[in-house]
């Protein structure tokens, strides 16, 4: 596939949240109210797609945004916003639309898969505060070629289970601590998480990434995100 054709594939991944935002209705109790923005986080997932910058109405909302790494929750006005992705680092532009967003709404949207068939995984984020003691935890199966796994507590119990690729689990409440987990799916597929601090209150988005096989930056691994 040429680059021409799998850059415009990963800017719609990226995208693809945009348009979502668009489901949801305005505040009715004041039709004179202005809605209140949307957050769109956005997470490079997809092993060997490249770089990209993005703009939204013309200013830089995000530059050089590369696997594994994730934007901040970006403000997006409610109403019709002109949005345009970049090749990174150049003035290239790869999508250039008017896309509908409506506010309110928290969401996390990953560019996934290996760029010859790269996709978009769209979550809504429940950023509810956990309880006094408690993280929020939730996984996303983001490795295209690794089989369905489960995360447990190494040497205790299993916290999600048989996960395939691009599925997720709600976030889920967990006592605050330090974590030794195990991504694990067969005995050739196993990934250890150690030392992992959950604390009071925060809310965590861990993500498997990269290649099984893979090596360098597409191997395969863990990224963790912290939602708040």
């Amino acid at each position: 596939m040429s680059n021409r054709l799998r850059f415009p594939l990963l800017a719609m991944a990226i995208l693809a949240t945009f348009s979502l935002t668009s489901c949801g209705s305005d505040d009715k109790s004041n039709p004179l109210a202005p809605a209140p923005p949307a957050r769109v986080m956005a997470v490079h997932a997809s092993p060997d797609a490249p770089a990209v910058d993005l703009l939204v109405d013309g200013a830089v909302a995000g530059t050089g945004l590369a696997f594994p790494n994730n934007t901040a929750y970006l403000s997006v006005a409610a109403g019709t916003r002109n949005v345009k992705v970049n090749v990174a680092g150049t003035t290239t532009t790869v999508i250039d639309a008017n896309l509908p967003v409506t506010g309110g709404i928290n969401y996390t949207v990953f560019a996934s898969d290996v760029v010859a068939s790269i996709g978009a995984v769209v979550l809504t984020d429940d950023l509810t505060t956990p309880a006094s003691g408690k993280a929020h935890v939730r996984f996303v199966h983001l490795s295209p070629n690794a089989p369905a796994v489960d995360v447990a507590v190494q040497g205790g119990p299993v916290v999600f289970a048989n996960k395939a690729f691009k599925q997720y689990t709600a976030f889920t409440p967990v006592a605050a601590g330090t974590y030794n987990f195990e991504v694990a799916g067969t005995a050739t597929v196993a990934l250890p998480l150690n030392g992992i601090v959950l604390q009071s209150g925060k809310i965590y988005t861990v993500f498997a990434k990269g290649l099984v096989g893979g090596s360098g930056a597409q191997a395969l691994g863990a990224q963790i995100i912290v939602n708040n």
